[in-house]
C-alpha cells in the first residue's frame, strides 16, 4: 500500500468491531510515532494516554456525549498538553539535547535564554494555545501511521475536557486532554466505510507559484 493508498483508505471510523484488538507491537509502533512527532522548538509539550480498560473507555464515553467509538475501539488515545511550560522545563530540553548530541553549553546558551524569556512573557492561554497546535500535529501524524498500518482510527473533539481531566487525574500531573482518538478496527456493518471521500477539487486547494 503506497501513503495515497493508505489516506485514501482512512476514514472516521463510527463504529468498530468490539473483539478485533491491535496487537502490542503495532500499539509500540503508534508510540513511537507519536514520540517521533515534530514539535514547535523541538519542546514536545505533549503526552499521550494509551487506554485499553474497558470500564474506564465507558466511563469516558458518557462525558464524550455517548459517542460509540469510545468504548469500542480496542484502544483509546488520550492527547494532553502540559500546563506549564516554564524556566525548568525548557532547561531540562536544553540537558537532553546536551547529553544526546554532545552539543557545548556556549552553543545552546543563546536559543535557551531566548526561550525562557520567550515563554515568561506569555500567560497560560497563549501557552495553551500553542501546545494544543503541537497536539494536532501529534494527531496529524498518527492518522497517517494508522493508516499506513491499516489501523482505523476517528480524530474527535466531542467531549469534555474537565470531566476527562478529573476521570483521568490529569490535573495533579499538570496535563489537560485537548483530543481524543479511539483507535482499532472497523466494523462490518459500518456504513460510513462505504462512502466515497468527499473533497475540495485539488487545483483550489493547492496553489502553485512558479
Amino acid at each position: 500500500m503506497t501513503s495515497l493508498d493508505a489516506l485514501k483508505w482512512r476514514y472516521a471510523t463510527k463504529k468498530f468491531d468490539e473483539n478485533l484488538i491491535i496487537d502490542e507491537g503495532k500499539i509500540d509502533i503508534i508510540k513511537e510515532a507519536f514520540n517521533l512527532t515534530p514539535t514547535s522548538y523541538g519542546l514536545q509539550p505533549i503526552k499521550m494516554l494509551v487506554i485499553q480498560d474497558k470500564k474506564l473507555q465507558s466511563k469516558l464515553r458518557e462525558v464524550s456525549f455517548n459517542q460509540q467509538q469510545v468504548s469500542t475501539c480496542s484502544h483509546l488515545l488520550v492527547f494532553c498538553i502540559e500546563q506549564k511550560i516554564d524556566k525548568e522545563f525548557i532547561q531540562k530540553n536544553f540537558e537532553r539535547i546536551k547529553e544526546i548530541r554532545n552539543t557545548p553549553d556556549e552553543t545552546l546558551a543563546p536559543f535557551r535564554s531566548f526561550l525562557i524569556n520567550d515563554f515568561s512573557t506569555k500567560n497560560e492561554f497563549e501557552i495553551a494555545a500553542w501546545a494544543k497546535n503541537q497536539a494536532y500535529l501529534a494527531l496529524g501524524n498518527i492518522l497517517t501511521v494508522c493508516a499506513y498500518e491499516q489501523i482505523d482510527a476517528c480524530p474527535m473533539e466531542g467531549f469534555v475536557v474537565q470531566k476527562y481531566d478529573e476521570i483521568l487525574g490529569l490535573k495533579e500531573q499538570q496535563l489537560s486532554s485537548c483530543l481524543v482518538l479511539p483507535i482499532g478496527y472497523r466494523a462490518k456493518d459500518d456504513e460510513f466505510a462505504e462512502f466515497k471521500k468527499v473533497r475540495r477539487p485539488l487545483k483550489d486547494v493547492v496553489l502553485e507559484i512558479d
